[in-house]
């Protein structure tokens, strides 16, 4: 994609990715974490199990109907509000028409995470990566821009088929399993979790879009691709580190019953995935020249610039979400909702404030301030939690 629509096609792959993911969560996305701790929680259970995934496709399957007739009567508007004119044609079709095989997938993924099937759920996303580098790899290199943008729509639903490909001589995967009716209790589970999506899946995304847009407005649609190619390099390296929040951390958050076990399963934790992140960092930094010549092109090499406040941002990122993740696993809705639209808030305005002193590097600064201020948050809070757990505890 970066050797064939360069640094401004970049920063609008970056608007409809952003899209992309508030469509999607709203449309289910906002129940994974639900899905996945309420499967784990009722590993012995089928039958409670089956109540959870029935509610949750039901809601998704609604809502990812409404939002596909929504973007087909509106999305010529959407488009035209989302690319700044550029004429890409029916992209929004193909969004509409994808919706719901995307919609499933994840939904798909949250059982099998909560199963604790590790195996099944790395593979699904490997051989989904796949498939989606092929398509893409065509779609770019005959359409350019375009194809980009429909293979960015169209993959998160291609992955589908992987994921069906493994799961389909599981025992639970029936299609009675996921077709009934559907638990008050559960949707009032589900709902909490909901909302705590529903934050995430606005908050983040929103904000992206608004630091892209004032980026672009302040220094142009090429430093604009810039720093989507930059924030492009920290999710890929990262995503080993979230896979593992995702994967083992989450359900296993969910199961503890004693603050002494929750205190120690986070150093635990922490004692992993921080040396990773670190390591990770500092070899990024070094070869920061090769990585930028082999992942994008040579058009891209001022990002270069962007990386170490970046970097720094993402090793404090991590920090933070190993107890942003036990703040969800704990199902603590206020505090994570509170947070969550804060901080999104704060990185918007610190970006606006740091960028006019410090040029387009000021987004990154903001990206690392940010993070450190929501790491102390989390740590406030999870202390807090802590002392709440030793207190219910029998004597």
């Amino acid at each position: 994609m970066a050797v064939y629509v360069g640094p401004s096609g970049y920063a609008v792959i970056g608007q409809l990715q952003n899209v992309i993911g508030i469509i999607s969560n709203l449309s289910g996305g906002l129940l994974l974490s639900g899905i996945t701790k309420m499967t784990a929680q009722h590993f012995d259970e089928i039958e409670k199990q089956k109540v959870v995934w029935i509610t949750a496709v039901r809601y998704s399957s609604s809502v990812a109907i409404l939002f596909a007739v929504l973007i087909l009567l509106f999305g010529s508007k959407l488009s035209a509000w989302l690319f700044r004119g550029l004429e890409i044609g029916n992209i929004y079709v193909w969004l509409a028409l994808a919706l719901p095989a995307i919609v499933l997938n994840n939904l798909l993924l949250a059982v099998i995470n909560g199963k604790k099937e590790i195996g099944v759920y790395v593979v699904a996303n490997i051989l989904g990566s796949m498939l989606s580098l092929m398509v893409a790899a065509v779609l770019v290199t005959y359409y350019g821009l375009y194809g980009a943008l429909v293979a960015c729509i169209i993959n998160p639903a291609i992955a589908l088929l992987s994921t069906l490909l493994l799961i389909r001589g599981r025992t639970w995967f029936k299609f009675s399993s996921f077709v009934g009716s559907v638990n008050t209790i559960t949707i009032k589970e589900l709902a909490g979790f909901g909302f705590m999506g529903l934050v995430s899946a606005l908050t983040g995304p929103i904000a992206s879009i608004v630091v892209r847009d004032h980026l672009i407005d302040s220094f142009g649609i090429v430093d604009a691709g810039y720093w989507q190619a930059t924030t492009k390099i920290s999710d890929n390296y990262l995503m080993l580190i979230v896979s593992t929040l995702s994967v083992y951390y989450l359900p296993r958050i969910s199961e503890i019953r004693k603050a002494n076990e929750l205190r120690a399963e986070i150093i635990k934790v922490y004692s992993l995935v921080m040396p990773i992140a670190i390591i990770g960092a500092l070899v990024i930094y070094l070869l920061r020249d090769s990585i930028i010549h082999i992942l994008f092109a040579s058009d891209f090499i001022a990002m270069e610039m962007l990386m170490p406040w970046q970097l720094i941002g993402d090793v404090i990122k991590i920090g933070a979400w190993v107890l942003s993740f036990a703040l969800a696993g704990r199902a603590m809705i206020k505090p994570f909702v509170i947070t969550e639209v804060c901080f999104s808030a704060t990185y918007v305005l610190l970006t606006i404030m740091l960028t006019k002193f410090f040029g387009i590097t000021g987004v990154v600064m903001a990206y690392a301030g940010n993070y450190l201020a929501y790491l102390i948050c989390m740590g406030y809070f999870i202390n807090k939690e802590l002392a709440r757990m030793k207190k219910m505890e029998p004597l």
